[in-house]
């Protein structure tokens, strides 16, 4: 029997298409043309964004996998913390898709806090889910629009398992307090089991063997395993400066 060809994948399609399209040779008009339309779009984006995002209260933002399923421990813990959050005067704030960031706007919703959902078009798994207040879900084109909003108006930051966008989201609100373009925020990874790896890692390879980050570097994040101690860091963040999140 005659083997049929695989059929090579949407995305990888959706790859090769976007590669050849980068190497085809345009004329100066067409370049100015589609640049000129980007900026608008994107110009665009910030616009709708920080208007709809300056009107919310002190939010902390939310980040994980969207791949988690309901049920699973990841997701109940990321309810709770949301939950918890809320219940001490602080809004949330996540990518607005399922998975974690579902289960986090849940737990907002869920404590009657504010939950706002930053959705990005994607050609997989990202919809906005039902728990996000209606006014307060803004979908972007554009990624790094979406990290502008997610650092922007958000006061504290926790981080439960998650790929490759989790350590994105991660590692930029990371740098850019290490490099004091933000306040130094709290930062909290929730789960020791699945971090404790990266913490090794960042704190043995890059700082104690290779000496790319400093020691106190290491102390830009915390480590812990259940809501109350996340949300504990939080607000032992806001007590400091004599603050309170509806401030």
């Amino acid at each position: 029997m005659k083997k049929e060809p695989t059929k090579q994948p949407k995305a990888n399609e959706e790859s090769e298409r976007r590669i050849k399209r980068a190497f085809k040779r345009k004329g100066w008009s067409e370049v100015k043309a589609n640049d000129s339309w980007a900026i608008f779009k994107i110009m665009s984006e910030f616009v709708e964004g920080f208007e709809a995002m300056q009107r919310i209260r002190p939010c902390v933002s939310i980040f994980g996998s969207a791949r988690t399923k309901p049920g699973a421990p990841e997701y109940k813990l990321a309810e709770d913390v949301a939950f918890l959050l809320t219940g001490n005067g602080y809004g949330v704030i996540t990518g607005g898709g399922p998975g974690i960031m579902e289960a986090a706007n849940k737990g907002a919703q869920r404590g009657g806090g504010t939950s706002v959902g930053l959705n990005i078009e994607l050609p997989f798994e990202q919809e906005p889910n039902p728990y996000i207040d209606k006014e307060k879900s803004l979908m972007f084109d554009y990624f790094f629009v979406r990290k502008v909003m997610f650092i922007k108006y958000s006061q504290g930051f926790v981080v439960l398992p998650g790929g490759f966008g989790t350590l994105d989201e991660f590692f930029e609100a990371l740098t850019l307090m290490q490099t004091q373009k933000i306040g130094r925020f709290p930062i909290v990874l929730v789960g020791r089991k699945y971090w404790q790896g990266l913490y090794d890692w960042i704190k043995q390879t890059m700082g104690e063997k290779h000496g790319n980050v400093n020691a106190e570097d290491i102390e830009l994040f915390s480590l812990v395993d259940k809501p109350e101690e996340a949300v504990e860091i939080i607000n032992a963040f806001y007590s400091r400066y004599m603050l309170k999140p509806n401030f």
